[in-house]
């Protein structure tokens, strides 16, 4: 593929990229910002102490020593960044302020280091941002102006969308992030799915949605890690990601404004849909900072077939639907 510049895409930069799908120049520093953050993660999570640093997050959970370097590096890129009006880290339990002007300002979301437990099996992991203009990051996912992910795996690469298609960059040997794919696309159908939570605690809609997908022959496909599964179904074109409403936890597992809503950004611009079982992520408002929600993200026939599941095996009170994975 030829760019309008006449160079192929591997030599097409990330800033570049940018510039030449018309994005404005302070958006366009803020990606070039979180991606030479990404640079200093991955040398760390390649050279740092996979130790526990003695410390727990909100949730009670056990903070590696990388989550908290993770966490250091970005706030500290996005601090001294000066386009960022408000942050906010998973690993923190208030909004961060950055400067008090929000004219041209952002305001950012992000996760450090999602799926760290899986650094000391070797394992990929990521780093997630959501992006919103202005101070208020309460705000449902549809109002983001970007949203990014890093991956650390065997490649390091990068995909963003700022509401102009999904692109993947790679990391090359000098540590700069190439074009590698534009526009990247989802089919209506996949045949791979990634689910999270304990079958033993599958609600009767979820039960029956996952059992109608194993009776099409969809293959399971699942690393334990919320960033390369969505990964995966990207660059495959093709799947479902899940970690659904259990038996006894309604709300998931999975937190809306540092995970969901930038998935589901670039998983809709990419063709495909996300919904909390009900109603599209995109359009839930967040409550609270650090609120949770159920996902059915991936191809939008799967996504809808979920949603079907769910209403009529769960939502019509009296009725003694069965689960029918031929229907």
């Amino acid at each position: 593929m030829i760019s309008k510049a006449g160079k192929t895409k591997f030599q097409i930069d990330l800033r570049r990229h940018l510039r030449e799908n018309y994005v404005n120049e302070n958006l366009t520093h803020l990606i070039c910002e979180i991606a030479e953050a990404s640079k200093y993660i991955i040398h760390s999570i390649s050279t740092g102490d996979l130790g526990v640093a003695g410390t727990s997050n909100l949730y009670g959970e056990q903070q590696l020593a990388l989550d908290v370097l993770a966490d250091r590096i970005l706030r500290k890129r996005l601090e001294h960044s000066r386009v960022v009006a408000n942050m906010m880290s998973e690993e923190m339990d208030e909004i961060i302020p950055v400067s008090p002007d929000c004219d041209g300002k952002y305001s950012v979301a992000f996760d450090p280091l999602d799926g760290s437990s899986l650094v000391d099996v070797n394992l990929a992991v990521g780093t997630i941002v959501s992006i919103f203009e202005g101070c208020d990051l309460l705000q449902p996912g549809r109002r983001q102006v970007a949203a990014v992910y890093i991956l650390y795996g065997p490649r390091t690469t990068l995909v963003y969308s700022v509401g102009k298609g999904v692109h993947e960059f790679g990391m090359n040997m000098l540590r700069e992030y190439t074009l590698l794919k534009e526009n990247l696309t989802l089919q209506p159908q996949g045949n791979l799915y990634s689910p999270g939570g304990q079958r033993n605690l599958y609600t009767p809609g979820v039960e029956g949605f996952v059992s109608k997908l194993e009776g099409r022959g969809v293959k399971l496909r699942y690393s334990g890690g919320f960033v390369p599964d969505i990964n995966q179904i990207l660059l495959k074109g093709q799947g479902i990601f899940i970690y659904p409403h259990l038996q006894g936890h309604p709300l998931g597992k999975l937190r809306l404004l540092f995970e969901l809503s930038p998935m589901a950004f670039l998983i809709e611009q990419a063709g495909g849909a996300a919904s909390d079982g009900h109603r599209p992520i995109l359009d839930l408002q967040p409550k609270q900072i650090h609120e949770r929600s159920p996902v059915f993200i991936g191809c939008k026939d799967d996504v809808a077939m979920a949603e079907d599941f769910i209403r009529r095996l769960e939502n019509d009170q009296g009725s003694e639907l069965e689960v029918d994975v031929k229907s």
